[in-house]
């Protein structure tokens, strides 16, 4: 009886929580697509109903009302170059960590896996001290002039090429050997084989971090709150807060959910493009 319920009802009773909690979920994205084609009175009367007149208004009243211009460019040039520079210094790392013989090959990956468990809680006041001198000194001593937005770049490079290094040392121990070989009996050296041969082998895992950090990056909002307050610097999350903060006394709720979905819709638009290659490239180097 025992080994039924371990074998037949486990497994299928383990499904239908899953798809019940996937079902939740998107029944939750969609019902916020629908309260930001509301006015507030429907909102709050007919929570559930579809909206009578579709508000489409309500889109450009959030984007005039949160400066959203700034904070979109602010995302997009932060979210684009942060994941390019964590993909270009994740992959050679973690290409000499996976092909590396000697001994302190495997703490050190041990000490990027150690990086994933600080929670960015206990070093907030390294960071805001950090942020405080780097700008003074470069205002003071260097340029006399610095950008907290560049700060914010260096520090979410920094936090995140732990994970990127983890992820991609995984996949690239998968990778034969004999493709290196090849390019070796071709005449070519380590830095040419590894831009020319194990890059292009290794795209799907590439692709995956590449990914999974522009949706980290784009959601980011502590240390942006943290490091660029400034309104000119602000990334979509942190904009997103100061129109929760304005639209709460207007009251335009229908404006506050188009805020979320100007946020939060386009990462799942990317996801549902490029939901299977990420997760083929998770587990490509579990299945090799």
């Amino acid at each position: 009886m025992r080994r039924l319920i371990g074998d037949i009802l486990l497994p299928r009773a383990t499904a239908v929580a899953l798809w019940a909690w996937v079902a939740f979920n998107l029944a939750l994205i969609a019902w916020v697509g629908i309260q930001s084609l509301k006015d507030s009175r429907d909102v709050w009367l007919h929570p559930f109903a579809l909206p009578t007149t579709p508000r489409w208004d309500n889109f450009s009243s959030a984007w005039q009302a949160a400066e959203f211009s700034s904070a979109a460019l602010n995302s997009v040039v932060l979210t684009a170059f942060g994941a390019v520079l964590i993909v270009a210094i994740s992959a050679p790392a973690a290409y000499v960590l996976a092909r590396s013989s000697r001994r302190v090959a495997a703490p050190t990956i041990s000490y990027f896996a150690m990086g994933l468990s600080i929670p960015i809680q206990t070093i907030l006041v390294p960071i805001v001290v950090v942020k405080l001198s780097v700008y003074t000194f470069m205002e003071d001593w260097v340029t006399g002039w610095w950008d907290n937005r560049i700060t914010l770049l260096v520090f979410q490079v920094a936090l995140s090429v732990p994970f990127a290094v983890f992820v991609l040392t995984g996949y690239m121990r998968s990778l034969p050997h004999e493709i290196e070989e090849a390019a070796e009996i071709d005449g070519a050296g380590p830095l040419r084989a590894f831009v020319q041969v194990i890059m292009p082998v290794a795209r799907p895992g590439l692709t995956t971090v590449f990914v999974l950090n522009v949706m980290g990056l784009w959601n980011e909002t502590l240390l942006a709150l943290l490091i660029a307050p400034l309104p000119e610097e602000r990334n979509l999350p942190a904009a997103l807060l100061g129109l929760y903060s304005s639209m709460q006394y207007s009251s335009d709720w229908g404006g506050m959910f188009a805020g979320i979905v100007i946020l939060v819709y386009p990462m799942i638009v990317l996801y549902i493009w490029l939901g299977r290659r990420i997760v083929d490239g998770m587990t490509a180097g579990i299945s090799r």
